[in-house]
């Protein structure tokens, strides 16, 4: 009987969350354009991910009758080839998967250090806020271009994980700042003080209560920053400050070297054309994923 009623009543407090839930995914399902995009993005960070299984072999064979090559059907160099006679579809999805690991990661690892970081600061206010954010503001007043230029230089050679690292431990303010205003105005909530009347802990309260609350800002500011991520990593490498893309291509490096070879060698313009389209496509699906995602998350007004 106990666990009866231990179950009717842990009923009540699951409910809304799961009925939240379902009326979130449905107002994001009725907007077709965020939808589409949401799915031409997955569609276009799953190729990436399982580039390594099929790229290098496809562009192995390389041929002197095939150099810089327009695109055409025939030969399966749909979309051309460059000046050593590699395939530049395969080339683009080689950058792709490393932008792709690159940008993924350093979104995941920023929020969670913005979450963590915004929520204490939010959470605790006092003099804990106030050093957070001094810390924020620190490091909000340098260009963002400029600073990682200057990292980047100064733990060269960069590799994958090292610009991971360096994207990681700087963006992580823009969601930090977010987080820390949602949880500041979610802290005085009724529903925060009920559970803390009842004896809750300040983790319990914190992990329980005001994150899944958060977790719609949380969301967007994620899906803000991935965008940002890309961008970032294309401008640095698109100015030959990175990787190498002999060694480890990148969208970035890619679009770079494609468009110095039009200038300097007169060579044509898929090499780079490729690439930059992948990636003003990524913006553009990110873009319209996080409208759809702020339109669905936003709660409805009643009148």
């Amino acid at each position: 009987m106990a666990s009866v009623l231990e179950a009717e009543s842990a009923h009540p407090r699951q409910e809304p969350r799961r009925i939240r839930s379902v009326s979130v995914w449905r107002r994001f399902m009725r907007q077709p354009v965020a939808v589409a995009a949401g799915l031409v993005l997955l569609v276009i960070l799953v190729v990436g991910a399982l580039e390594p299984q099929y790229a290098p072999r496809a562009g192995s064979n390389l041929s002197a009758e095939w150099r810089n090559h327009p695109p055409i059907l025939s030969g399966w160099h749909f979309f051309g080839t460059d000046g050593i006679g590699r395939d530049v579809a395969v080339r683009t999805l080689q950058g792709l998967h490393t932008s792709e690991q690159s940008a993924l990661l350093a979104t995941l690892f920023a929020t969670i250090i913005g979450v963590a970081l915004g929520g204490l600061a939010g959470y605790r206010g006092g003099w804990v806020d106030a050093a957070l954010m001094r810390i924020t503001d620190l490091l909000g007043v340098f260009p963002a271009l400029m600073l990682l230029l200057a990292i980047y230089t100064y733990f060269a050679p960069v590799t994958v994980w090292k610009a991971t690292a360096v994207f990681a431990l700087y963006l992580w303010v823009p969601v930090a700042r977010v987080v820390r205003a949602e949880i500041s105005s979610l802290r005085t909530r009724e529903f925060v003080q009920a559970a803390r009347s009842l004896g809750a802990t300040d983790r319990r309260i914190f992990l329980r209560h005001l994150l899944p609350n958060a977790s719609g800002t949380i969301i967007i500011a994620a899906t803000s920053l991935l965008a940002q991520v890309f961008v970032l990593e294309a401008t640095v490498e698109f100015l030959r400050l990175g990787l190498s893309s002999e060694i480890t291509p990148t969208l970035g490096n890619l679009i770079g070297d494609g468009q110095a070879n039009v200038f300097a060698l007169g060579w044509g313009w898929w090499p780079w054309a490729v690439p930059a389209g992948t990636l003003l496509v990524i913006l553009v699906c990110i873009n319209l994923l996080g409208d759809g995602l702020a339109d669905a998350l936003r709660p409805p007004r009643r009148h």
